[in-house]
């Protein structure tokens, strides 16, 4: 007995902590964001009405950290598990959705794209995004940065209803009109350190993108003497309002309450270089958040997501989106590398040291060493490992960044650092500001370099720092981190969209950057960063000039203008590149790369109704689902429901399933909008490969006699015989004598 007293005595710790684990269970609180309804005695006529309903939800001492009024019928709060289950129970309570992470998707630009960014020579037909607000949501802004200065600027549009946060003393102006902070990790009123939050940037990225899309005209830009020129956004004269929904994370309870805001306040467009994994619609609170303010008339422009080259990687996929991949421009910031046989390869670094191209070092491949990964060159992997005064390859990859890699090697003492790519990032490299001597390479470049190393009884290498190389080719080609489709959500939507600029692009930045010993010259500082964070926002600068011109459009038809008019060839002429230097394809390349020119005067456009997007949703969701993102109660056998592939998109996407009669056509109905001169008369042509499906098109021209004048017209597809293609692309185009109204066709054949 006394044996089992002590054996019990001795447990005894482990079965109350037991027992406090099982009392505890769901008591731990969370932040949740609760999608409600309000029920036929509730009256929501003022915000304080809204806040008393969701409030009703709330336990006692509950408090909201955001209470959604315009995207979103809900409110985010911290709960605990057992809180949000006896809140399920309460009448009007829709669903509750965990707070979610989402990750940032991290000059020369308007001149690639063929607006000059000088304002007296810039063709005046395209404008310069006079009178719209283009709502940033990032890591906050920079607001002493010249390229924010309101020098000509016209206040902002009587609509405007924003504020300006920056802790009692306002920095904004006619440029930067407004400036807010969503942080519930600091509770929405202060830091986690107890410091005020601020729209304040401390990282960079926000500073950075919000010039990129409207930054103000500044001369002398350069990043340590390379890329130099005149800056410029995209939409030089659109005003920009700053919505900090980034802090240490980016969650989704802050990133609604910022469209909420951006709503609120009168933004013309949102452009977000953020995102996280696929999810479905009603589970995805961007998804949510934007299709409110795309119905109530903004534009969306979205980053596709740094996840490329492998395909159905794409974040931000809903079609009331712009989902923006990213390419490359005609620049080069080079550095050459010289190996002891003789033989040259061309690479990038921003940071251009000065050495002596008579002075070769040793050269060793950091895979050598007998640390795991050490090929990686993460933190501490090259200890014990002699690089010494040697110049160090190291490889692309394995979630160590491209510039801490250059890091480890400088810790270890090398002199010098040449990336490689690994075989799926091909030959995309990207202009860095590295902290060493270094080049970043292709894969065929380095396979060369590590087989002279393995071969060579003393292999020697040097760097010689050629500058800023304008005119290079093939421009633009698809780069490797770009995310790619199908689309997992929608596969009967071709996503991503478009591409447009986002490797090496110089912007705006908060401080200096290199390394100490870099030569520096005193002015405002730039940055280069490379992302489909970059991209976007060159996208949400030209929908900001297509909005100036033309007010009255809708976010599709603007959405249908940058992509019916997008290019498909390089500026070679020849077909746009992947990072292989392969055709890149639909899912890669979406319509194409952006064409500003065009986009500005597209002839007709595909226009989508808000209550198109309920029909669209109902035939992939559920009522409740489609309740939650539409903010109301939906009844989806009320509702026309219209099935993926026959929303009037700019783009054509056709799944066959195995079971699909061959010789029967799957039928794609869409309608065209006149928004050009009259009369006009469209015929067809099809851009189609030789073998994989067949396609026709009735009626066999559509002419239009007034402005705004609709026509429909049914395209048919169905499998080639004999055909053992699994997806086949190719295009169908409208073409008048003034006009190309391109639209993308991509079919999957299933086995």
């Amino acid at each position: 007995m006394e044996s089992f007293r002590m054996s019990f005595l001795s447990l005894l710790p482990f079965i109350l902590l037991a027992l406090v684990s099982v009392e505890g269970a769901g008591d731990e609180r969370s932040t949740y964001i609760v999608h409600v309804q309000p029920q036929a005695n509730h009256l929501l006529d003022t915000a304080d009405d809204r806040k008393a309903l969701y409030q009703s939800f709330l336990p006692v001492h509950g408090r909201l950290l955001h209470a959604y009024h315009h995207v979103a019928s809900g409110f985010a709060a911290r709960l605990t598990q057992r809180e949000v289950k006896e809140m399920s129970a309460l009448p009007g309570f829709v669903a509750a959705l965990p707070d979610r992470v989402y990750k940032l998707h991290t000059t020369h630009t308007p001149r690639f794209l063929g607006l000059n960014s000088l304002q007296g020579t810039r063709n005046t037909s395209y404008g310069f995004g006079d009178g719209v607000i283009i709502g940033v949501l990032d890591s906050g802004i920079t607001p002493d940065h010249p390229s924010f200065s309101d020098a000509g600027m016209p206040p902002p549009p009587a609509k405007w209803k924003g504020t300006c946060d920056f802790n009692g003393r306002s920095k904004c102006n006619n440029k930067l009109i407004g400036a807010r902070v969503f942080d519930t990790a600091g509770n929405g009123t202060a830091s986690s350190t107890g410091a005020p939050l601020s729209p304040i940037d401390d990282d960079g990225h926000g500073t950075h993108t919000s010039s990129t899309a409207a930054g103000t005209v500044v001369p002398g830009a350069q990043v340590l003497g390379q890329g130099r020129g005149t800056a410029s956004g995209i939409a030089p004269r659109a005003h920009v309002a700053m919505y900090k929904v980034c802090g240490e994370d980016c969650t989704s309870a802050d990133i609604l309450a910022g469209i909420d805001a951006a709503v609120a306040d009168g933004c013309d467009v949102i452009s977000m270089s953020l995102g996280g994994p696929s999810l479905p619609f009603h589970e995805d609170s961007i998804a949510i958040g934007t299709f409110a303010a795309a119905e109530k008339g903004l534009f969306i422009s979205m980053s596709a997501g740094n996840s490329g080259p492998n395909y159905t990687t794409l974040s931000n996929e809903a079609p009331w989106m712009l989902t923006v991949g990213a390419s490359t421009m005609d620049r080069l910031i080079s550095s050459r590398v010289h190996l002891g046989n003789g033989l040259t390869f061309d690479g990038e670094s921003v940071y251009q040291a000065n050495t002596s191209a008579a002075v070769l070092y040793p050269l060793v491949y950091a895979g050598a060493s007998s640390t795991p990964d050490a090929q990686f060159c993460g933190n501490g992997s090259l200890d014990g490992f002699d690089v010494k005064g040697k110049i160090v390859l190291c490889e692309r990859g394995n979630d160590v960044g491209r510039i801490d890699k250059g890091v480890e090697v400088l810790r270890a003492g090398g002199a010098g650092m040449i990336l490689t790519n690994q075989f799926i990032d091909g030959f995309s490299t990207i202009a860095d500001v590295h902290v060493l001597p270094a080049s970043h390479v292709s894969h065929d470049a380095g396979t060369a370099i590590l087989d002279y190393i393995k071969t060579a009884a003393s292999p020697m290498a040097q760097f010689t720092f050629r500058g800023t190389i304008l005119g290079t080719s093939p421009a633009p080609a698809m780069t490797s981190f770009s995310s790619r489709g199908p689309s997992t959500q929608n596969p009967g939507i071709l996503k991503p969209d478009i591409t447009g600029p986002g490797v090496s692009v110089l912007a705006a930045w908060p401080f200096q950057v290199g390394p100490a010993s870099a030569s520096r010259q005193n002015g405002p500082t730039f940055n280069f960063e490379s992302g489909t964070s970059m991209s976007a926002p060159h996208l949400s600068g030209i929908a900001a000039l297509i909005k100036s011109k033309y007010p009255e459009w809708s976010p599709a038809a603007i959405k249908s203008a940058i992509m019916t008019t997008a290019d498909t060839t390089d500026r070679s002429g020849k077909p746009i590149l992947n990072e292989q230097h392969k055709a890149a394809d639909l899912f890669a390349v979406g319509a194409g790369h952006v064409n500003p020119d065009k986009a500005m005067n597209p002839g007709l456009v595909y226009d989508i109704a808000p209550a198109d997007y309920i029909g669209f949703l109902c035939g992939l969701y559920t009522d409740k689902q489609v309740s939650l993102i539409a903010r109301k109660a939906v009844d989806c056998s009320a509702v026309k429901v219209i099935p993926e592939r026959l929303l009037n998109y700019p783009s054509i996407s056709v799944a066959f399933p195995a079971s699909w009669n061959s010789t029967t056509p799957m039928l794609v109905e869409r309608t065209l909008s006149n928004v050009g001169e009259v009369p006009a008369v469209y015929y067809p042509q099809f851009d189609l490969p030789k073998n994989g499906m067949n396609v026709s098109v009735e009626p066999a021209s559509l002419r239009f006699n007034s402005m705004n004048q609709m026509k429909t017209y049914t395209v048919s597809v169905w499998p080639r015989m004999g055909s053992s293609s699994v997806v086949v692309q190719g295009a169908l185009r409208w073409v008048s004598d003034k006009h190309t109204v391109r639209s993308p066709i991509s079919a999957t054949f299933e086995g």
